[in-house]
């Protein structure tokens, strides 16, 4: 019997010094993002209007790093907090921890250098070397061309600093140790030069995110071959939401012309549009897409139609309680 506890005892602390073992190669290893480039972006207005346009309108980084007003259709930003963070995306609505919008004005990351802030939003590790929730979507990011890159930190630079002071994500266990395995080195592709064609449609998709909210999921992970399909479920504390189905295919999409396509994003273009408690009420930030340009909008129209067709019929939204 004592042989028998004496074993036990031996593979018990085996397991625990491998498990150990474990968990500091990951800490150890990753994440691997590589390290920050040392370029300086400088104060070119050219380059700060198109990082204004990109972070207020294609890759709407404004939207999720400002206090966002859901008594109005889409949670417009409220004026005055653009960059001040504090959104939090918590356990209860299905994230494996509790992550929050960081401070990104100069009063939050003054004393990062641009090849710092660049890394964080290509990568998916901050100045800090922590690895981010890919929640900011840095995946996509990761392909965005130098001079976009350039363009987003060139702009954050010259939003007004607000003193905010924002506590730390807390990914909870084990999901903690699954997080440094997923950042990685940025991937930038060519600049594809503006035109209201699919493969400049095609870049704006991407840095849109349009795919990972317009897609169903499994178990946090997008559903292949349902690309762009709809019907990605997101509860809220005003109900259960389900993205549209932007396919071409006729539950989708598909009987769309241009112009209404168009028409669409304008009706809600800088809109301040109340919305009664309980009633349904979009995540997606449209004040913010509606102001994109006709040029751009024709581009994602060109790159939809291109999609296989889905048959998906959704629901947008089931009211709480019901």
């Amino acid at each position: 019997m004592k042989k028998v506890v004496k074993v036990l005892g031996v593979i018990v602390v085996l397991l625990v010094v491998l498990a150990g073992g474990g968990v500091g190669y990951l800490y150890l290893a990753y994440p691997k993002a590589g390290a920050a480039p040392t370029w300086t972006v400088g104060k070119d207005a050219e380059l700060v209007e198109r990082g204004r346009y990109l972070a207020n309108r294609i890759a709407v980084c404004i939207d999720c790093h400002s206090t966002r007003d859901w008594s109005k259709f889409g949670g417009p930003p409220i004026p005055g907090t653009e960059g001040k963070g504090g959104e939090v995306f918590p356990e209860e609505f299905g994230f494996p921890g509790t992550f929050v919008a960081p401070n990104i004005t100069p009063a939050g990351i003054g004393s990062w250098t641009d090849g710092e802030i660049a890394r964080t939003f290509t990568t998916g590790v901050n100045a800090k070397g922590r690895p981010l929730f890919p929640i900011m979507p840095y995946l996509a990011y990761r392909t965005m061309c130098e001079r976009d890159v350039r363009a987003i930190v060139a702009y954050v630079r010259t939003l007004s600093p607000i003193e905010n002071q924002v506590p730390e994500s807390k990914p909870s266990f084990p999901f903690s140790l699954i997080l440094r395995t997923i950042p990685g080195p940025p991937d930038p592709q060519p600049c594809v030069e503006p035109a209201a064609t699919a493969e400049y449609g095609k870049y704006l998709v991407k840095l849109a995110s349009c795919v990972e909210c317009h897609t169903p999921a499994a178990e946090g992970k997008l559903i292949a071959g349902r690309e762009f399909g709809g019907g990605r479920e997101f509860p809220m504390p005003w109900g259960l939401l389900r993205s549209a189905n932007i396919t071409p295919d006729d539950t989708g999409i598909g009987k769309w012309t241009e112009e209404q396509f168009i028409g669409r994003f304008r009706a809600y273009a800088d809109k301040e549009l109340p919305v009664k408690e309980g009633e349904f009420n979009s995540i997606m930030p449209w004040t913010m897409y509606g102001g994109m340009s006709d040029l751009d909008l024709r581009a994602i129209y060109a790159y939809l139609r291109t999609q296989q067709p889905i048959a998906n019929r959704v629901e947008p939204f089931t009211a709480k309680g019901q």
